[in-house]
């Protein structure tokens, strides 16, 4: 599409986020929570919705609730009623979802997000409301007939709901991947988009950008990677202008994304924003939240990335590239927090060297996640220890000790440096007689760097760390060999 007619629009884009939450049971029932089961094995008359049974709240659901809005910082609901959402669900035995309406558990909150410019932009949060999956369709290549895994009916879902506040498709990428390190940083869901754990719907509008109102929202659907939402915004936009610039109206409709053709395709209108027949539900007496719960959760709350942001770039002093690198995963900066914690301020930029070299080179090279990585944060600050302390040099740390501690991670690392010998010789004696045994072995070289080629440097600390086994002090190397360098011949 044309640059100038698309900056006539603007984009107005809002988004809902669906996430399946790690409890032990389903939401309502007793049911194991457990993706992956067999078909249809995680079953229970509950789940089925056979005449006269009655549901029960998932207790560790709510808390779960609770710490997300804690961690957007939304308003908690004290008083909670429950909620059926009647619509047609052919995977959900009931024919209704078990919901929150009126009374959504979380509210008023908002997200901070980081744009690629640098820039931060606060995202407000309309609602988090608690309420349950629906089953699994699966239509086969080929086949005629439409199998149904029930397993996920009932599996305890959290809607996170966004204010429209988003106006391109590289904010909404932003949102939905700080949505997800908030997720699993607080453990609440394990963030995995393609195994359908956290899901999410767009609804997309355009405006001129001189307009006082919106223009015609449309929900899109079944996007199962961040960069598919990126994707699914960026057509949707450019659709709906289309249709605007030709003279028709935008419908308001739900429309399903193709990751194959990068389009989005009708699914059913919307008459009104509102169709789901909403009433109360009467088997689930209201849910009240007292003070002592919502403080034991409080009290529940782990560092959050945000917050470990702020701690490594202004107690550590880190670069904000180094900070979001190691908040990106939350086992990676909760390492390179203790980590951080057992050495000096001064030493927090060679430590985040070696989270982001080292170590994560080792994880790529072995397919490993952070918590399999062998060595504890102990082992790692005793490397860095030795480094600052003039007794080791990097380069031999991270080709030897870094390689043996990895394969016997049981020993520290001051007692291996001493085993294999790795340790800095600081005897002036002994290292000048090497640097004579230098320059003599390379008299063209000597006479070169005499002459006026001060480069020549380099070359001879790198024959004299070869005689020393890379272990000679590099100061005092440095050192002894300009002072034999620059002697009056």
């Amino acid at each position: 599409m044309d640059e100038t007619l698309l900056a006539q629009y603007q984009p107005v884009i809002g988004l809902e986020v669906h996430a399946q939450l790690l409890t032990h049971s389903k939401m309502y029932s007793s049911d194991e929570n457990e993706y992956g089961a067999l078909p249809n094995s995680n079953l229970s008359v509950i789940t089925l919705g056979h005449p006269g049974t009655l549901p029960r709240v998932n207790r560790a659901a709510v808390d779960f609730a609770i710490k997300m809005g804690l961690a957007t910082s939304c308003q908690i609901t004290r008083e909670n009623l429950f909620a059926r959402k009647n619509y047609f669900y052919p995977d959900l035995p009931k024919g209704y979802q078990i919901t929150q309406d009126k009374t959504p558990i979380c509210h008023g909150g908002h997200v901070d997000i980081r744009l690629s410019d640098g820039s931060t932009k606060r995202i407000g949060i309309t609602r988090i409301h608690m309420e349950e999956d629906a089953g699994k369709s699966m239509h086969l290549a080929g086949e005629t007939e439409t199998l149904v895994d029930l397993n996920r009916a009932g599996v305890p879902l959290i809607e996170i709901v966004s204010e429209p506040d988003i106006r391109t498709a590289e904010e909404a990428y932003a949102y939905l991947a700080e949505i997800k390190k908030l997720v699993v940083y607080l453990g609440v869901c394990d963030g995995n988009m393609e195994e359908g754990s956290l899901r999410c719907d767009a609804n997309v509008s355009v405006m001129k950008k001189q307009a006082a109102e919106f223009g015609t929202k449309v929900e899109v659907k079944n996007m199962n990677s961040f960069r598919n939402v990126q994707r699914a915004i960026d057509y949707e936009v450019e659709r709906q202008i289309d249709i605007l610039e030709a003279g028709g109206e935008v419908d308001s409709e739900t429309r399903g994304f193709d990751a194959t053709t990068g389009t989005t395709g009708g699914q059913r209108s919307k008459e009104t924003l509102n169709d789901y027949r909403y009433f109360p539900e009467p088997d689930l007496p209201p849910l009240v939240i007292d003070d002592a719960w919502l403080h034991r959760v409080a009290a529940e709350l782990p560092a959050l990335p945000q917050q470990l942001y702020a701690r490594f770039t202004g107690e550590l002093g880190l670069s904000d590239y180094d900070a979001q690198v190691l908040t990106d995963q939350k086992e990676v900066a909760l390492y390179f927090d203790e980590l951080a914690r057992l050495l000096p301020p001064s030493s927090a930029k060679a430590a985040a060297n070696w989270v982001m070299g080292p170590v994560k080179s080792y994880l790529n090279e072995q397919a490993l996640e952070m918590v399999e990585f062998p060595l504890d944060p102990g082992q790692l600050a005793g490397i860095i220890e030795l480094i600052d302390a003039g007794k080791l040099n990097y380069s031999v740390a991270s080709k030897q000790l870094f390689p043996h501690l990895l394969q016997h991670p049981q020993a520290n690392a001051t007692g291996a440096a001493q085993e294999l010998g790795l340790l800095i010789e600081s005897n002036a004696g002994e290292l000048a007689a090497l640097v004579q045994q230098v320059l003599e072995a390379n008299p063209a070289k000597v006479a070169e760097y005499r002459a006026g080629k001060k480069s020549l440097t380099g070359m001879f600390m790198g024959e004299l760390m070869k005689l020393t086994g890379g272990k000679a002090d590099p100061k005092l190397a440095n050192q002894l060999l300009r002072t034999a360098l620059d002697a009056p011949q």
